[in-house]
């Protein structure tokens, strides 16, 4: 009962004996590590847990070898390379009288900051989709008939020359028409099939390889091991796209494009935690994205190109919105990542 308590925890626990050697780690601190237990089990505390602080090892021994718990706060510690801030517990544990045991609970704080970065993105999604709808709906009312008018203006009239003006009228009512319907984004409930996540990045990465015409070096680093998806592949292949043609845009049609996949576990998107998610990452060279710009990308009408609509990350995020899904960006000046969560659960859970 107690080992499933402990492997239902949010938090990782790990047991180190008496040489520092790990000998317990629940599956928290399997998805913290990105290994599994068999693998990590017989590694030592020097080499599992790799501080910015090199004395907080000794601090561990003592805390071992004084019966004396150990607490710190926003602690920085590295995994395969990558930073994670976490609030760190050391508590002795006695056997048989003597202190041959140390549990380590380590909470992760990252992933609490993601939490609440995900739901703000959602929170924004969900208000500017509202706000856009109504503002699309109010145009184009009086929009078609404007259209309609113009047309029975245009039956009417014999000269050529004005005819002309009715028809400008007409077309850029079409065009007007037409943004609104972008703006009000996909109107289409997702089709979904049972399918495999690489047919729709194989499927993205051709495309962009004909229309770059070899200027850009598309790579692709892909996990087989991602079962099927429950999606709409067409919805898919769209977000992906606007997300990767984008990038390629802002390297001015020169760089490298990466496309990636991976699985995450116990992955949190929306206050729901799956069991296992799919990430699609597309990552570029490019200048990266403005500081200022990043709270606002996934905005409608919002884009840092004179040319831009700023539609196309919009409409990605809602169709990815609709695959109970999420769209996350990072960037700085030569490396920008798009990661896409994908939840799983339908085919596993």
């Amino acid at each position: 009962m107690y080992k499933r308590i402990l492997e239902h925890l949010n938090e990782a626990v790990l047991l180190f004996n008496r040489e520092l050697v790990l000998i317990y780690i629940n599956t928290a601190g399997e998805i913290m590590f990105a290994d599994s237990a068999r693998h990590l089990l017989g590694s030592h505390a020097d080499d599992l847990l790799k501080y910015a602080d090199e004395d907080q090892q000794l601090n561990l021994r003592m805390c071992l070898n004084m019966d004396e718990p150990l607490v710190d706060r926003e602690l920085t510690l590295d995994f395969q390379n990558q930073h994670v801030t976490v609030n760190f517990s050391a508590t002795p544990l006695l056997v048989d009288d003597q202190v041959n045991e140390i549990i380590v609970e380590l909470q992760q704080l990252d992933r609490h900051l993601r939490i609440s970065k995900e739901e703000q993105i959602m929170a924004q999604q969900t208000t500017a989709r509202l706000l856009v709808r109504g503002l699309a709906h109010e145009i184009k009312n009086p929009l078609g008939g404007l259209r309609g008018a113009a047309q029975l203006l245009d039956l009417e009239l014999e000269d050529p020359e004005l005819k002309e003006y009715t028809h400008i009228i007409i077309a850029e009512s079409d065009r007007l028409q037409s943004l609104m319907d972008r703006m009000l984004g996909p109107n289409k409930l997702p089709i979904k099939t049972q399918l495999n996540i690489h047919e729709v990045l194989e499927r993205v990465r051709q495309l962009l390889l004909a229309e770059s015409n070899g200027k850009i070096n598309i790579q692709h680093d892909y996990d087989p091991s991602i079962p099927d998806i429950h999606a709409d592949k067409n919805q898919l292949i769209q977000a992906i796209l606007n997300i990767a043609r984008n990038a390629i845009q802002a390297m001015d049609n020169a760089g490298t494009l990466i496309i990636k996949s991976r699985v995450c576990r116990q992955m949190t998107i929306g206050r729901k935690r799956n069991r296992l998610t799919a990430r699609i990452d597309i990552i570029d060279d490019g200048p990266g994205i403005n500081k200022e710009m990043m709270s606002k990308i996934f905005y409608p009408m919002i884009t840092g190109r004179p040319d831009g609509t700023g539609l196309g990350l919009s409409i990605a995020q809602s169709l990815i919105n609709q695959h109970d899904g999420l769209i996350e960006c990072e960037s700085q000046p030569g490396h920008t990542v798009f990661s896409i969560y994908l939840p799983l659960e339908s085919h596993n859970g």
